[in-house]
């Protein structure tokens, strides 16, 4: 593994042409939209520009990425900033958030009803099950965040349901969930294949243009190998960029997302995608977690964001 060379210095075999500590990192990935630049990084050669080589391990949220963050399987990975931030306050993981992944964008994140489905309103979520990609997430926290104005307390518990966002088509159609988070492209998919209902879009009001994902790494991996994570920095910098680009991002998607075609692609709604990394941006999440209670005390999160390349010179 990439973290235990780097714990014991690493070797000369290991560094890459521009001198980074290590030239090949494993790097968690989801199949959804907001991880486009990323693949696009890989496919035109801007990781290997920066002398990095770069392997996707498939994951299904940032729950799943701490422990794996934590135990060096993964050296980086994408994930909520609501799941990285709740890591750091309890000490399962001293985080480093390296870039940003995505942000929300209107109807980018959506919460879909059957098209038959009784539900007509926000008040009607009372004791309904929802599927959400992982729970304690900022899937659980939009979706919280939409339903309480219409007076209504969802429980992390009770009420959702992880389901991976690929599944979540069936789920709905099967009936085993009343409503599902949707995350692009799956939501443009499920509408176009079901003519589900869109029950609230989740990217507006008090959550317009709100952080969504970003990609981190360990405090220890981020001390232990500056240049590798500075590496990582500028090529993503240069992917997000590319992203803005919608025919960039289309053409790309069904290449890696399963299951979505070119059609599906071509319509969905895209997130935003940005350029730098913000503590102010990202401390509205911090702000909105102790609203909701997910943490019981103010966090700030410029401790918890890794230098930029042109910061550290």
């Amino acid at each position: 593994m990439a973290a235990s060379a780097a714990a014991c210095g690493g070797s000369d075999e290991s560094k890459g042409a521009n001198g980074l500590e290590e030239s090949e990192i494993t790097v968690g990935t989801m199949l959804v939209g907001d991880t486009a630049p990323l693949q696009l990084a890989i496919s035109r050669g801007l990781f290997k520009a920066e002398g990095l080589t770069v392997k996707t391990q498939v994951i299904q949220g940032g729950q799943e990425a701490i422990p794996r963050l934590k135990g060096g399987t993964l050296d980086i990975s994408v994930g909520n900033y609501v799941s990285f931030f709740a890591a750091s306050t309890t000490g399962a993981l001293k985080v480093k958030i390296v870039a940003e992944a995505s942000q929300s964008a209107p109807k980018s994140h959506t919460l879909l009803v059957a098209k038959d489905s009784k539900i007509r309103t926000l008040a009607d979520l009372k004791d309904k099950k929802i599927a959400v990609n992982t729970k304690r997430n900022v899937a659980t926290m939009l979706v919280r965040s939409a339903a309480k104005p219409a007076g209504v307390e969802l429980d992390e518990n009770k009420n959702f349901i992880e389901t991976p966002p690929p599944g979540m088509e069936a789920a709905l159609k099967s009936g085993s969930v009343d409503a599902v988070q949707a995350i692009e492209p799956f939501g443009t998919q499920i509408q176009q294949k079901l003519g589900a209902r869109m029950l609230a879009d989740l990217s507006s009001g008090a959550t317009a243009d709100f952080p969504i994902s970003g990609y981190a790494t360990t405090e220890d991996f981020a001390a232990k190998n500056p240049k590798t994570v500075a590496a990582f920095q500028r090529a993503m910098v240069k992917a997000q960029g590319l992203a803005a680009d919608r025919k960039v991002v289309q053409d790309i998607l069904p290449k890696y997302a399963r299951g979505i075609d070119a059609n599906v692609a071509a319509t969905m709604v895209l997130t935003g995608y940005p350029t730098s990394l913000n503590a102010t941006r990202l401390q509205r999440v911090a702000n909105v977690m102790q609203q909701f209670g997910i943490v019981d005390k103010p966090i700030d999160v410029k401790p918890l964001i890794a230098a930029s390349p042109a910061a550290s010179g």
